[in-house]
């Protein structure tokens, strides 16, 4: 099942690994390589980038960076072509993401002279607008009948699929509701109706997609390559003030 009928499809800027997704999805679609394989491989590309990072290899931090963007978004279309979603995925994937993102910022705050205080607030910023992108993602997949292992809300563990251990989904999803809980609440304070009126128009979706974790990662690896390193924890912070005009336009549409 594709997350979006293909009439309320948008131009999502933070999937642009996607077309190469499909392709990595397809040939691991016959094989033992399972969609949790494929997650690893991603946490593998982001540690490797942060590696990189930390020795002052930036191009090859960036490929990785990008690299991890694109078999995040391979995880999710194999589970889609073998028609086995499961909530072990999901959550493993989404804690996976936090916790890089976690080392990324660490690794930033090393490499360049940022403080920690603005290095935390960056990094609670990147979480903030990549919440926001995905709340109105996934009421858009609700309204429209689309992919559904992810929640508008995440309020109670959920029953596992077919192929997976309650067990796993019980560990995994206490993970995601303490790394996530209080993001997921300050964003639905910020927009409480957003599930009740008019969903977003696909133009301002496409604008939101610049809080997607692979446009975050892309901003990150290009600004490392072009010697702006020392500016990507004060865009980050500047760039997460935007959540509350695409909230207001929301509101006002």
């Amino acid at each position: 099942m594709s997350k979006l009928p293909a009439s309320h499809k948008f131009i999502d800027l933070s999937d642009y690994g996607r077309p190469i997704a499909k392709v990595i999805s397809l040939s691991l679609k016959e094989t033992i390589f399972t969609p949790i394989h494929v997650t690893i491989g991603f946490i593998i590309a982001g540690l490797l980038a942060v590696l990189f990072m930390l020795n002052d290899y930036y191009w090859l931090a960036a490929i990785f960076l990008i690299i991890k963007s694109i078999l995040d978004a391979a995880d999710g279309e194999l589970a889609r072509i073998r028609k086995t979603p499961s909530y072990t995925g999901r959550y493993l994937d989404s804690v996976a993401d936090i916790l890089l993102n976690a080392l990324i910022f660490i690794s930033l705050w090393h490499i360049t002279n940022a403080s920690i205080i603005n290095t935390i607030i960056a990094f609670l910023g990147i979480q903030l607008q990549g919440t926001l992108y995905n709340y109105y993602y996934v009421i858009l997949r609700n309204h429209f009948n689309g992919d559904s292992t992810s929640r508008v809300f995440e309020y109670a563990t959920p029953i596992a699929m077919k192929g997976e251990k309650q067990k796993n989904v019980d560990v995994l999803f206490g993970l995601y509701k303490i790394f996530y809980g209080g993001f997921d609440k300050i964003i639905y304070n910020l927009d409480k109706n957003a599930s009740y009126e008019k969903v977003p128009p696909k133009w301002l979706m496409t604008v939101i997609s610049t809080f997607g974790l692979g446009f975050q990662l892309l901003i990150i690896a290009l600004m490392l390559v072009t010697g702006l390193k020392e500016y990507i924890i004060p865009f980050f912070i500047g760039y997460s003030l935007l959540i509350f005009i695409f909230i207001k336009i929301r509101k006002l549409l």
